[in-house]
């Protein structure tokens, strides 16, 4: 008898183990204007069948947005071409989350990002001028910059962002980026210079969280903060360096963490939901990777208690080239690889 329950026990934890992940996602930035149809094809055709339902749209600045029409990007998306977007993503039940850049992320090499270069006064640390050739690493700490989160006009501009980037993708859920913030509390800093980082960190975090709540939606932002890059040698990228780890337990509990680590299937998925976080494993361009990462999700949800099972929610399959660029090597167009396109039929095939 007790030999037939444990046969039975171990069927239970095989099936549940292959059990399709609740969310199977796609990080990628929205396409340029001219790429709108095909994109909206490649949803319709490559997407739906592998049975995508969230769509992390990186927007930003490349939305023709009627509250700061003077941060819109050239040739930025019209409210027609969105409306295709999210027609397309309805029809086959996949969530759209937009996504702006909130705090880090302000620059990228030698060019300032929209925020900062038309509200200057935002920036954390003024004092650091873009090279005409950047190189890492660098005398300044350079990765990219980053607004000052006590600044007090910052969030009257990014919230009108966010809520008329929220309304247009008709969305729930807003996802603000938040990774690889190493400009915070700069010591030149008139307003948060020689704070506590974590605090910092988590203040904005809930300053963010706060205002989706207040109408309803629910923000996502990457985990890579949150994680104590000393102690886990993960170090100061996937991971970090520079203190704001410990703002893990001082955010609200209802923030969905997207967990990144691209090298190695590090389980760090289980840190964020013994938190009380909600959390999805997040890959980049190794196949082999992201099938370790997925086989480590449903081992865990498997063996998990019902309440931390609900935590671990799936997979993300993160594109940091252009759309364009991603959906001609999903068309077998570039001979480059691994990477995204490859890495993405592997994982959600």
């Amino acid at each position: 008898m007790r030999r037939y329950s444990i046969i039975l026990l171990f069927i239970a934890f095989f099936a549940s183990a292959q059990e399709q992940l609740p969310l199977r996602g796609l990080a990628i930035a929205a396409p340029s204007e001219e790429n709108v149809d095909r994109f909206v094809s490649f949803i319709d055709k490559e997407l739906s069948p592998l049975e995508i339902n969230t769509l992390i749209l990186r927007v930003d600045y490349n939305y023709q947005y009627k509250t700061h029409p003077e941060l819109v990007e050239k040739d930025a998306l019209s409210q027609k071409d969105v409306d295709k977007i999210v027609e397309i993503c309805t029809k086959h039940g996949i969530s759209i989350i937009p996504q702006i850049n909130l705090l880090g992320h302000q620059s990228w090499a030698e060019d300032l990002g929209k925020l900062l270069e038309v509200y200057p006064q935002f920036d954390e640390t003024p004092e650091v001028t873009l090279p005409k050739v950047y190189q890492w690493p660098n005398d300044d700490g350079l990765y990219c910059k980053s607004y000052c989160p006590l600044h007090p006009d910052v969030h009257k501009i990014v919230f009108a962002l966010v809520d008329e980037v929220v309304a247009a993708f008709k969305a729930d859920a807003f996802h603000a980026g938040m990774d690889e913030v190493f400009y915070i509390g700069s010591p030149n800093c008139p307003r948060c210079g020689g704070m506590d980082k974590a605090e910092l960190f988590a203040s904005e975090v809930t300053k963010i969280r706060n205002h989706l709540a207040s109408k309803g939606k629910r923000l996502w932002i990457w985990g890579d903060r949150l994680i104590d890059g000393k102690s886990t040698g993960m170090g100061m990228w996937e991971a970090s360096m520079n203190a704001t780890h410990r703002a893990i337990d001082l955010i609200p509990k209802d923030v969905f963490i997207c967990d990144w680590h691209y090298e190695r299937a590090d389980p760090t998925a289980v840190l964020f939901a013994m938190k009380g976080f909600d959390v999805a494993s997040c890959t980049w361009r190794n196949p082999q990777v992201a099938i370790d990462q997925q086989h480590l999700l449903r081992e865990l949800r498997a063996s998990a208690t019902p309440k931390m099972k609900s935590r671990y929610q799936g997979m993300i399959q993160t594109v940091w080239v252009s759309p364009k660029r991603f959906m001609d090597m999903w068309d077998q167009k570039s001979t480059e690889e691994p990477n995204e396109a490859t890495t993405m039929k592997a994982l959600f095939n």
